[in-house]
């Protein structure tokens, strides 16, 4: 989650680049990366795992490429927080796609942690770099990412997960090259400064942070996954204030304070039903 938070920072931090050439650039380095990583550990990517996972692939090139876009138009903060109202969605589905019941006190808790990241969006309307249209564009990312959740969750049951990542971030690349190529923005190349961000927003939020979840969506309830991705908008504000000089009003530390113990009442509480159950 903080790798997937410091992702917006980092691409709104590239401002020589087009959105959609940092997503050029930064899939298809992430693509060589993971694909490479497999070579090496002597098990390159098989043809059937393309099968698999080929709408988890199309799923994560929308919501990157929408996601990038949004940032160019509003707040780090806002992009995020949005973006986080996707694991409500996870609560309602989970059930009849996974078998999985979130218990009624976790949809207690998931709504509060919903209502401190609506303290934060709240917060942040009006200030310096917001915009309705990069809201609307932050809107649509919640469907690809409820996408790449559900479709990863269902591939971890066929095929080993760092497979996955391979293919996704193949079948990734190809996808958003048409609308990159398409916007012009790729014949502009990266400076040196440049090409160092684009490397370190690949290995980092990209092959890092995508292994990590998609090795623990096969051990973890999706909808607890998707809860812990609350965090998201919390830690991107923190880094956006910090880094980028992007203004955060108090209010919104409150909200980030509600989604971070509610969270943490969340993870606990699962914690502990997974030691009861292993007694």
């Amino acid at each position: 989650m903080v790798g997937w938070a410091a992702s917006g920072v980092i691409a709104k931090g590239i401002t020589e680049l087009g959105a959609l050439a940092v997503v050029f650039w930064r899939m298809w380095i992430y693509a060589f990366i993971v694909l490479l990583f497999l070579k090496l550990r002597g098990t390159p990517l098989r043809k059937e795992s393309l099968k698999f996972s080929w709408r988890g692939g199309i799923s994560l090139g929308a919501d990157i490429m929408l996601f990038f876009s949004a940032l160019r138009l509003t707040t780090v903060a806002n992009a995020t927080v949005i973006g986080s109202c996707q694991p409500l969605i996870m609560l309602l589905i989970a059930g009849r796609l996974f078998g999985e019941r979130p218990k009624r006190h976790h949809w207690g808790l998931a709504l509060v942690a919903m209502c401190g990241v609506a303290i934060v969006m709240f917060g942040s309307t009006g200030v310096q770099g917001w915009s309705p249209k990069g809201d609307l564009l932050s809107v649509a990312t919640v469907a690809a990412w409820t996408g790449y959740f559900v479709f990863s969750k269902l591939s971890s049951q066929h095929i080993e997960s760092s497979q996955y990542t391979g293919a996704t971030a193949l079948i990734c690349a190809l996808f958003a090259t048409p609308f990159a190529l398409a916007s012009g923005q790729v014949f502009d190349m990266p400076s040196g400064n440049a090409w160092i961000w684009l490397v370190v927003l690949s290995i980092g939020p990209g092959f890092t942070s995508h292994m990590l979840m998609n090795w623990s969506l096969s051990r973890i309830p999706a909808w607890l996954g998707s809860t812990l991705t609350l965090a998201i908008p919390v830690t991107a504000t923190v880094m956006a204030w910090v880094f980028l000089g992007e203004e955060v009003v108090a209010l919104q530390f409150v909200g980030m304070a509600v989604v971070l113990i509610a969270l943490g009442v969340i993870v606990l509480g699962q914690s502990s039903a997974d030691d009861e159950e292993k007694l």
